[in-house]
């Protein structure tokens, strides 16, 4: 068996996806490999970078991507992250789950209220994630 792709994929690319696809790459066997996208990419958002190094994954060097940065033939699964907004749409044939979870980014007030908006987003994404490649998840 091959190693199997796995896109994320939100409109920014910017926040859940990044993180999802750090969180992923720090947890999976070695047999998937994993990336982000967004439908309208935008920059790494910061507070992403510092709620994944609370966990000890560094995702400084990551960049925001288009859907036209990735080989989508190449991709056997797409998780769509939207929650308040249109997710984009990858035609083919692949699997497609969609985790429906609120834009951390979008999320105002003070600095600790933004961090915790990314830090939920990130416990969440850590629930959810072992469900790609176990049928037994823990989540």
């Amino acid at each position: 068996m091959g190693v199997s792709t796995v896109l994320f994929l939100c409109v920014a690319n910017s926040a859940r996806s990044q993180m999802a696809e750090g969180l992923a790459r720090a947890a999976a066997p070695s047999a998937y490999r994993f990336l982000s996208a967004g439908s309208a990419p935008g920059t790494l958002h910061p507070l992403a970078v510092a709620a994944l190094a609370e966990v000890g994954i560094d995702i400084s060097r990551q960049r925001a991507k288009g859907l036209s940065d990735i080989a989508l033939t190449a991709v056997d699964t797409v998780v769509t992250l939207c929650a308040e907004e249109v997710c984009p749409v990858v035609p083919g044939h692949v699997r497609r789950i969609h985790w429906p979870l609120p834009d951390p980014a979008r999320v105002a007030g003070s600095d600790a209220e933004r961090l915790a908006a990314f830090r939920a987003a990130r416990d969440r994404l850590r629930q959810l994630l072992p469900t790609l490649w176990t049928s037994n998840p823990k989540a």
